[in-house]
């Protein structure tokens, strides 16, 4: 039987892109990344709300489902940058155990086509825990269901990058479809712990 931890990871959401270039995709019913090096998804500065086609980060918690862990999310300034912060408290107590910052990549219908890009860049900084990163596609009917991959987040700015092929299905038989991700969420989960964490930039690379 799957626990609420698990049918709650997969709520959330993923990411948007910033600037000229993403704008440029956006247009399509499927966003194309073509062969660009290098695609900024925030770069930190953006004000909740208005990153990429206008969808916001969301935090999303166990507490959906049940659950007691607690979260904020906001956007701050972490020794001198720009960033978005993700703090709170993740327990277990009712099933539970994850808080998330999710943003979509794209409108409900739509899809981003990541095939031009290697993996993800990350900028993080925190307190020296264990995170994930979990990926979404139109082909991910439960809401369990997602492609992950962890990354620590020391006490100084510190650049991850994130291939794709080290993704791994969580609860799926379905290979990850770089064509049709919808979403990126960056969590906290699975063990009691006080999560911090701080993204001053993410990105697609090649």
């Amino acid at each position: 039987m799957l626990t609420r931890r698990e049918l709650i990871a997969g709520f959330g959401g993923a990411v948007v892109g910033t600037g000229t270039t993403w704008a440029a995709r956006a247009s399509s019913g499927v966003l194309n990344s073509g062969m660009v090096r290098e695609l900024v998804i925030d770069d930190g500065t953006a004000v909740v709300g208005t990153v990429g086609h206008g969808r916001p980060w969301q935090l999303v918690t166990d507490q959906v489902m049940g659950g007691v862990s607690r979260g904020t999310l906001e956007r701050d300034v972490v020794d001198a940058r720009p960033a978005l912060r993700m703090r709170g408290p993740v327990r277990l107590e009712n099933n539970g155990g994850f808080i998330q910052m999710a943003l979509d990549l794209a409108r409900d219908s739509e899809s981003f086509d990541a095939r031009g890009y290697a993996g993800i860049a990350l900028d993080v900084r925190g307190n020296g825990e264990t995170y994930n990163v979990h990926l979404r596609t139109h082909d991910l009917t439960r809401p369990w269901q997602s492609y992950r991959q962890t990354f620590v987040a020391p006490a100084a700015w510190t650049t991850h990058q994130l291939a794709f092929d080290d993704f791994a299905p969580h609860r799926t038989e379905t290979a990850l479809d770089l064509a049709r991700l919808r979403r990126i969420g960056l969590v906290a989960i699975g063990r009691a712990f006080e999560a911090d964490l701080a993204l001053g930039g993410i990105r697609f690379y090649s």
